[in-house]
């Protein structure tokens, strides 16, 4: 009887031993499928992205958009980048990784050098995009996704930051990014809330005109925040946009941001202002109120914080100089 007893409880344990081993294997394997699974379905501006698996293959369409994946940890994941002709250099931080990345183009990236990439994701900036640029619809029958960078505003950039942290799984680093980024930018606008606005005028480059940003541009937000106001944030039609010299002139800025890229170069952009029959005539010329400012550093993406300080800095240097 005792033997039958002990027989008895050793079979129950081997069974309970058993029946749990099987219940760990079930639950870890739905664990995986539904890992696998999972679909994101993100909202890009008038577009819906559905992903189901993290992008392996990375092309940054813009020094904006790279700096932004190196900035969340994500480097390893580019490929190829473009654009490096709008820039002036990676900042101090980011430049090692920025180094490493191969330069899919210079300039604009073409059709051709995108689709022989072997890329499987593109964050790129808007303007890579449309009828003189890359085909979005194209891009997916060859089974690339596009995410576009087109914010306009510092909480659209906050959230092209949020998605692209989870379509890697990077979240944690997009929230600690995004937190950084207010805090910095909430202290300018602390420091300059005291301050007379300043009159500005953006400065890209000359011609029959001053090619210039407009109201809706995301240029005159960080102006904004940094105390001043685009003396040409009544053009609402378009981002960018060409007026006459004489309308600068009787808008009379205070400040002239000037933008530095490759050609023309600064120098150059700073000569034709002085030399300029028109602009030659303005105080801010005159006295050379210059604020330079390289010109990724103007788009949606990383720099937020950084543009926004180096703005407050140049119109106001007294302030910042305590």
């Amino acid at each position: 009887m005792l033997k039958s007893k002990w027989g008895l409880w050793i079979w129950i344990g081997l069974i309970s031993i058993a029946l749990a081993g099987c219940g760990e294997s079930s639950e870890e394997e739905s664990t995986e499928n539904a890992a696998s699974g999972d679909t994101i379905t993100i909202k890009n501006y008038d577009r819906e992205l559905s992903i189901t698996e993290k992008p392996s293959k990375v092309l940054t369409l813009g020094p904006n958009a790279t700096e932004l994946f190196i900035a969340l940890g994500l480097s390893d994941y580019v490929i190829g980048n473009s654009l490096d002709n709008h820039s002036r250099g990676a900042l101090p931080q980011y430049e090692e990784a920025y180094e490493q990345i191969p330069e899919l183009t210079y300039g604009s990236a073409t059709r051709e050098a995108v689709l022989t990439s072997g890329a499987d994701f593109i964050y790129g900036i808007d303007w890579e995009f449309g009828e003189e640029g890359l085909n979005i619809d194209e891009l997916k029958d060859y089974g690339i996704t596009t995410y576009v960078n087109s914010a306009s505003t510092l909480e659209e950039t906050y959230k092209e930051i949020n998605d692209i942290g989870k379509i890697f799984n990077a979240e944690d680093k997009a929230d600690a990014f995004i937190a950084d980024q207010k805090e910095r930018i909430s202290n300018v606008e602390d420091k300059v809330s005291q301050e007379d606005p300043v009159d500005v005028l953006v400065y890209d480059s000359g011609g029959e005109g001053v090619f210039t940003a407009g109201g809706t541009n995301f240029e005159t937000l960080l102006i904004g925040s940094a105390g001043g106001k685009n003396i040409f944030d009544d053009v609402t039609y378009k981002q960018w946009a060409t007026v006459s010299y004489e309308e600068v002139l009787s808008r009379d800025p205070d400040v002239i941001v000037i933008h530095d890229y490759d050609k023309p170069s600064l120098d150059q952009k700073i000569k034709e202002i002085k030399n300029h029959p028109v602009l030659s005539q303005l105080e801010s010329v005159q006295n050379e109120n210059f604020v330079t400012i390289s010109l990724e550093s103007v788009l949606p993406g990383n720099r937020m914080a950084y543009s926004i300080e180096t703005f407050a800095e140049g119109f106001y240097p007294d302030t910042f100089d305590e």
